[in-house]
């Protein structure tokens, strides 16, 4: 699992996965980032602990890195799921994640909203409530996966 600790959700965020995966009898090992100029280290880090697949949290530092991210899981042949849908579209494995377009056109309401008078500090929190799963076949081939029909049937989006 790739983290940036200096994000204010690293702790919390790591936590539950750690949680999740001891429920699965699953092993995590927690690498981390906080620049740019580590991520090849951290790919190293994970051939060394021989990693079967890789989890990224979400962070800006990452999502600003789609291209190389999966670039570097693609070289290391590592499986890897980000939070994002920039990663499978730029190369990445797959994601699962708030579906980005839509909470911006959320935003853009709010922003509306606002510039017809209303109080910022009366506007209700909203909470994503849409989530996408993308699947990019053609780095599933490079990897040697198969993935079986009832997930790629759940999937919004495949890329061949």
């Amino acid at each position: 699992m790739l983290i940036n600790p200096s994000n204010p959700n690293a702790v919390s965020d790591t936590q539950e996965v750690l949680s999740a995966a001891s429920t699965l009898g699953r092993q995590v090992f927690v690498v981390k980032a906080t620049e740019q100029r580590e991520l090849d280290e951290v790919f190293n880090s994970l051939i060394r602990q021989q990693a079967r697949a890789l989890l990224v949290l979400p962070d800006a530092l990452f999502t600003s890195r789609p291209q190389q991210l999966s670039v570097l899981a693609a070289h290391h042949r590592l499986p890897a799921i980000y939070h994002n849908r920039l990663f499978p579209d730029a190369g990445g494995l797959m994601s699962y994640g708030t579906d980005q377009l839509e909470a911006y056109r959320e935003a853009g309401r709010y922003v509306g909203r606002i510039l017809k008078g209303e109080k910022p500090s009366d506007l209700p929190v909203v909470q994503s409530t849409k989530f996408e799963f993308v699947i990019n076949l053609k780095t599933a081939r490079t990897l040697g996966l198969d993935f079986p029909a009832k997930l790629l049937a759940i999937a919004d989006e495949v890329i061949e």
